[in-house]
């Protein structure tokens, strides 16, 4: 089922002008929508429909502008971020140059509510309430996320609630949005969006924690990013908890140092982290997300058909890169 969506996705994707002159503007975005991705946000929108109708082809539209908000955060975060890669494939504004890369994320978000105009009317207003509430939230966790880089009181509830609001809440408008298109129950609609939250929130921990002690070879990149940038993660924030004395010391020198050799700086802050076992503690909270996610599937009306909801969810907790 799962690799059936993909492949529905895909050519959706594929078919989707999202306009046409000029070229420069409308280019972009069918770049950065082609240049790969998990298509984790429609792929749980499909799934989610899946659970009460068999004609998930008749939405794979409005799951693609799910896909198209979700990049245009990206393209737009990556200005921020002064990043210069995605994907493996130069960013938009590296690519073009930024104030194109603004106006193509601006009309990206517009071609997201023209994608969304041929839901039915009766419940139209609800997915645009729903959709317009989530693309608020994603703004709320972006601007804490950048405060969270000149800050030295970064607490581990604000790290969750920003990951929640620019991570989670749109894995759970995904799945919600497949309930309300499919019609089901309002409370299975909002149990489905504290799955998808729960879900995210473990999601992005995973991350966090891959960037340090996944395999190399394996994530494909260089790990210990997050520790060069000095990125308050959950892991620093643990770690800054329990630290004591000249451990202490010793990790918030190799925060403030500029000029440390980077390599230098990720073995001697994950050897702080592993003294103070926090890769273990770090899975037991991601643990803790996602079990709290599934537990919110076993009390939804369709319980008996989560099976590929379930494998897809486990699949996301044991990755290794």
């Amino acid at each position: 089922m799962v690799e059936h969506y993909l492949a529905l996705i895909e050519k959706e994707i594929s078919k989707q002008k999202f306009g046409n002159e000029p070229d420069s503007l409308y280019e972009p975005i069918r770049y950065i929508m082609n240049i790969g991705g998990k298509r984790l946000r429609p792929l749980l929108t499909l799934l989610s429909y899946s659970l009460y109708k068999e004609d998930a082809e008749k939405i794979v539209s409005y799951a693609v502008g799910v896909e198209a908000f979700h990049n245009f955060t990206l393209m737009h975060d990556d200005i921020m971020d002064n990043a210069t890669l995605r994907r493996g494939k130069a960013t938009v504004h590296e690519k073009w140059n930024t104030n194109t890369a603004i106006l193509s994320g601006d009309v990206m978000l517009v071609s997201v509510y023209d994608l969304f105009l041929g839901i039915e009317d009766s419940m139209l207003k609800q997915v645009l309430k729903t959709f317009n509430r989530c693309a608020a939230q994603v703004c709320e966790g972006q601007q804490w996320d950048m405060e969270f880089e000149t800050r030295e009181d970064v607490t581990q509830d604000e790290y969750i609630e920003m990951t929640r609001r620019k991570t989670a809440v749109l894995l759970g408008f995904s799945l919600e949005l497949g309930a309300i298109l499919a019609g089901a129950p309002q409370e299975d609609q909002r149990l489905l969006r504290n799955f998808g939250i729960n879900a995210g929130i473990g999601f992005q921990l995973k991350d966090d924690w891959l960037d340090v002690f996944a395999d190399k070879d394996k994530l494909g990149k260089q790990i210990g990013g997050d520790i060069v940038a000095n990125k308050k993660t959950f892991l620093l924030l643990k770690a800054l908890e329990l630290a004591e004395g000249n451990q202490k010391i010793k990790l918030k020198n190799c925060i403030k140092e500029k000029n440390m050799n980077p390599l230098e700086k990720i073995s001697s802050v994950t050897e702080i982290y592993n003294e103070l076992s926090v890769p273990e503690i770090v899975r037991r909270e991601i643990d803790h997300y996602f079990n709290e996610g599934l537990n919110q599937l076993d009390l939804i009306s369709k319980k008996e058909k989560t099976n590929s909801l379930r494998k897809f969810t486990e699949s996301l907790i044991n990755r290794q890169f």
